[in-house]
């Protein structure tokens, strides 16, 4: 087999395809999560802590000197990314939560019996016809 084909017959299953459109879409998922959280969620959180943007938060740890920049701790940055794992936490939570309700919806209920095979049902009919005899 060549290299070519057998890298051919690797990529082309399904679990690397269904893997790849699942990091397109987890990284699309963690934009809008990262949008929400940042523009949605922390303006009006910080307005009831005072007007606190997380993401301002530093210590200044060296002062800046002539153009040597200041060095910092930015911890509110750490605080932000806090807040939006703990939110894509919750999302995914909520979403595997639903796909199980779904899933054991789906397996409550009653599987019909299966048909019988046309022999069987030709067995049947001459079971009946012997015993009517």
């Amino acid at each position: 087999m060549s290299l070519v084909s057998e890298f051919k017959e690797f990529a082309m299953r399904g679990n690397v395809v269904d893997m790849a459109v699942g990091i397109v879409i987890g990284g699309a998922f963690g934009k809008i999560v990262s949008s929400f959280v940042g523009d949605v969620l922390m303006p009006p959180l910080g307005v009831l802590l005072g007007g606190v943007d997380f993401s301002d938060l530093v210590i200044t740890l060296k002062a800046a000197v002539d153009n040597t920049p200041a060095v910092t701790w930015s911890y509110g940055k750490f605080i932000q990314t806090i807040v939006d794992f703990v939110i894509v936490a919750f999302a995914i939570f909520m979403l595997i939560k639903a796909m199980n309700t779904v899933k054991k919806q789906e397996a409550a209920k009653p599987a019909e019996p299966p048909k019988p095979s046309a022999e069987e049902v030709l067995l049947s009919e001459i079971r009946d016809l012997l015993k009517n005899r």
